[in-house]
């Protein structure tokens, strides 16, 4: 072969193996601007399920042998090791969570539903044309608006206290969809009095996440979808820490941080991953929880 055609060649090649590099580089802009995620930002989840459970500090649940589920979830997900409620007691830190802002509520007493217009998650959702709904164990039938009946509390279900949320989107549990697929893009899940840790033992709540949302969580781990679970407050000893996993196929297996978060940064983190350009009460000054999702 000749010597001008060994360097034509030669220029083939090398012209070649940098379109490649280009194409390369240009699939993975791509796939980090789309609908998966950049490493380090928010991911895209398809459906979100958050679930809250009562009254325990971090120390009652994490590492404890009574809650052999949430600890296998911290295992093959993340774990935020300083994560905090907002107050005391329960309810206002329900609707700082749901919407930015404890709304002037201070104790348990049962609201006036529709008080407040207050943008929140559910009404931010609705106005964004995505989907939203929460699952409410003991609810006597959806949309209901009682205060209480028998293990069920309303003073967890914040939704109930906004008028720019539908009564209509807060499901009983048993209407939780079997067909995982049907689930809206964005629903939060609320066990009863027992199955919260509230009045039953933190076993009694492990074993109802693992029986009632452990074929999502499996399920979340292939379909991009998360799975949030997360305490209101602590057991007022531990200074408001609380348990705080996340689990799913966005999540890095076995990944933690020690940054400090709380309910404000939960619901940004929330928002974020449903793509929403505005940000409710506190949640506008908040930060995305990072540090542990997959690249």
């Amino acid at each position: 072969m000749s010597g001008s055609s060994v360097y034509r060649r030669a220029r083939t090649v090398v012209a070649s193996a940098a379109a490649l590099a280009a194409a390369a580089v240009g699939l993975w802009t791509g796939l980090g601007s789309g609908s998966a995620h950049a490493a380090g930002s928010v991911p895209s989840p398809d459906h979100v399920v958050v679930v809250v459970f009562e009254n325990h500090s971090y120390s009652q649940v994490i590492g404890s042998s009574s809650a052999p589920y949430i600890n296998s979830l911290k295992n093959g997900g993340a774990n935020l090791t300083q994560s905090y409620g907002i107050t005391h007691p329960s309810q206002p830190n329900y609707y700082a969570l749901f919407s930015g802002s404890t709304q002037g509520i201070t104790d348990d007493s049962c609201i006036t539903p529709g008080f407040s217009s207050a943008p929140n998650l559910a009404s931010e959702q609705i106005a964004a044309g995505r989907t939203w709904a929460s699952y409410n164990e003991s609810l006597p039938s959806q949309g209901s608006t009682t205060c209480s009946s028998g293990n069920y509390a309303q003073k967890h279900n914040p939704w109930f206290g906004f008028s720019n949320v539908p009564t209509s989107s807060a499901y009983t549990f048993a209407q939780f969809p079997a067909d995982y697929t049907q689930l809206p893009q964005m629903s939060f899940v609320v066990p009863n009095l027992c199955s919260d840790m509230h009045d039953c033992s933190v076993s009694t709540g492990d074993t109802w996440l693992k029986n009632n949302l452990g074929a999502y969580a499996t399920w979340a781990k292939t379909h991009n979808s998360l799975l949030v679970v997360t305490f209101d407050e602590d057991n007022r000893l531990s200074g408001n820490r609380i348990p705080t996993v996340l689990y799913g196929q966005p999540v890095t297996p076995g990944s933690s941080t020690s940054t400090t978060y709380n309910h404000y940064d939960l619901l940004r983190t929330l928002e974020d991953t449903q793509g929403l350009t505005t940000h409710a009460g506190n949640a506008a000054s908040a930060k995305d929880i990072t540090g542990i999702w997959a690249p």
